[in-house]
């Protein structure tokens, strides 16, 4: 044995020795620029990149197997439909977000609005009203059963009941107003930053305000407002709990039905043109964007002037405070009224309290792991820089493009029949989790990796520490409040998810997003408001980050 041994060694010896080997390990250095990870840290961000591409993964190996018959019955059939009321979906709602964030932003940061500075932040709040939430609110008060369709039966002089929230016009104006924030967000960050030069130089040409504003501050705008899109149109390709509360379908219900129903091949093939759907939008984004970029050249820079609004002034406040108050004022009200009859009926019950121990747990282990994880994923790309960190970047992201459907639909299939002592549990959810929103504590801990000197890495690797106890014992301290705060966006992100825990949750487990679904789903609206109100008020916790960011 001990000859056996010794002959192995000696051939690796002489091996790496050889041309060949000598040739491999310079290939090898100039993939990392001379500087490569260790091994730990190179195998944990591969074995990272390997889970994160599970979903994906199998809904690329399952559609292939699914038959040419069934994908010819689902592109007869089903698939077109399918498409249509999308893509319908999403162009309206990304139009109609677009045109009210942008203007409140332009309202609220280039105008003598009264209360601007309130508004600033008040006109962001619809982001912590998850859509499935908002739709609730908005079946109490516009439903069949609602207070203002009696109101109209009642009336001998108004008519038919002219509202139908369960339509495509109910889905696109519920999407749009808890939707809407994340253009106005990004637009009001450009239109703090632009330049007043540019202004006065077309001022001085004779151009009025809004020959300015075409011609001006909408071309500096336009990366921020196809910013702003794409978020808003991935948001409704993944939207699960607001088009299923008002029973309209698209590709994500279509797959939970499917999937429901056991027909995974289906479900796969329905996957993977959402995917492809998803993939087509963004690289439209990527040329849109390289093929046109502003630049603001002057050193100088001037704060942009208050326009004054003159005889519109009235209008425009009216306008926003419409907006306030049927994006925030009218569902957070509904919630509190009805978890006040909700409590009055005994809703704070056992069951409750463990249905919010449930969601705390879940998203507390969710947000550890994805905070565990960001720091070597982010270490990587930033200082070893290669190809391959490249691509482990980039699959980190992929969960982020993905529906929490099709992540589920994944990890039931690997769960299921390679880890069948997961299949079913707690810590399915939890990973499912961390695939979907992982890319919130990247993108937190980059911004704070970005922030530290490589000289600090250098220091220590001058006293022989590793790469990845430098990364522990060194980078972490430096840059811990970034990662907590991915830690929280994490946490909030995974509080209001309903689709992936629908999917994946063990017998009897039920979260807060769970029972406000299944709740309103019968009309309990008494027993569903209080968790709702829960998840709003939690969900305020990532605002302050969100405004300081934006």
């Amino acid at each position: 044995m001990r000859q056996m041994m010794s002959k192995i060694k000696q051939h690796i010896k002489t091996f790496s020795q050889t041309p060949f080997s000598s040739a491999v390990r310079q290939k090898w250095l100039l993939m990392w620029h001379h500087n490569p990870p260790g091994k730990v840290l190179f195998l944990i961000g591969i074995a990272i990149a390997f889970i994160m591409a599970i979903p994906l993964f199998y809904v690329i190996q399952r559609s292939a197997t699914a038959g040419v018959d069934r994908w010819m019955r689902l592109l007869d059939e089903r698939i077109p439909s399918l498409l249509w009321n999308t893509f319908s979906l999403a162009f309206m709602v990304t139009l109609f977000a677009v045109v009210i964030g942008v203007s409140l932003a332009w309202f609220v940061n280039r105008t003598n609005l009264p209360g601007a500075k309130y508004w600033r932040w008040l006109l962001a709040l619809p982001l912590v009203i998850p859509p499935y939430v908002g739709a609730m609110t908005y079946i109490i008060v516009f439903g069949p059963s609602s207070w203002l369709r009696g109101f109209f039966e009642q009336s001998t002089f108004l008519g038919d009941y002219p509202i139908n929230i369960y339509s495509f016009w109910g889905v696109f104006f519920t999407l749009t107003m808890f939707t809407y924030p994340y253009v106005y967000l990004i637009a009001s960050a450009s239109l703090r930053k632009m330049n007043r030069n540019f202004e006065e130089v077309a001022r001085s040409q004779g151009l009025t305000t809004s020959q300015i504003f075409w011609r001006v501050n909408l071309p500096f705008l336009r990366p921020s407002i196809g910013a702003g899109a794409i978020l808003v149109s991935l948001y409704v390709l993944s939207d699960f709990g607001a088009i299923s509360m008002l029973r309209y379908v698209t590709f994500t219900a279509a797959i939970y039905y499917q999937r429901a129903g056991f027909d995974t091949e289906s479900a796969s093939v329905l996957s993977l043109v959402l995917i492809i759907a998803t993939v087509l939008i963004l690289w439209v984004e990527a040329r849109t964007k390289s093929k046109s970029n502003y630049y603001q050249t002057s050193n100088q820079f001037r704060e942009p002037e208050q326009l004054s609004l003159g005889r519109w002034k009235w209008f425009v406040t009216g306008f926003v405070w419409f907006i306030f108050f049927v994006s925030v004022i009218l569902p957070i009200g509904v919630l509190i009224y009805w978890s006040y009859i909700g409590i009055q009926h005994g809703a704070l019950d056992h069951r409750f309290f463990e249905f919010a121990f449930n969601s705390f747990r879940l998203s507390s282990f969710a947000a550890i792991i994805s905070m565990a994880l960001a720091l070597p994923l982010v270490y990587l790309k930033a200082r070893h820089p290669s190809i391959i960190t490249g691509v482990i970047d980039r699959i980190s992201y992929v969960g982020y493009a993905l529906p929490g459907v099709i992540i589920a639909l994944g990890f039931v299939f690997v769960f299921n029949n390679h880890l069948p002592i997961l299949y079913n549990t707690f810590y399915v959810v939890a990973i499912a989790f961390v695939v979907r929103f992982l890319p919130q504590a990247l993108q937190s801990a980059e911004a704070s990796l970005n922030l530290v000197s490589p000289r600090v890495d250098e220091a220590a690797r001058s006293l022989g520490y590793p790469p990845w106890k430098i990364m522990y014992k060194v980078i972490f301290p430096t840059i811990r409040p970034g990662i907590l705060a991915g830690g929280a966006l994490v946490f909030v992100s995974a509080i209001k998810e309903l689709p992936a825990t629908l999917m994946l949750r063990p017998p009897g487990f039920d979260t807060l997003a769970i029972r406000v679904h299944y709740e309103a789903s019968e009309a309990l609206y008494h027993q569903a408001a209080p968790p709702a109100l829960i998840i709003v008020l939690i969900s305020l916790i990532p605002l302050r980050y969100l405004l300081k960011k934006y």
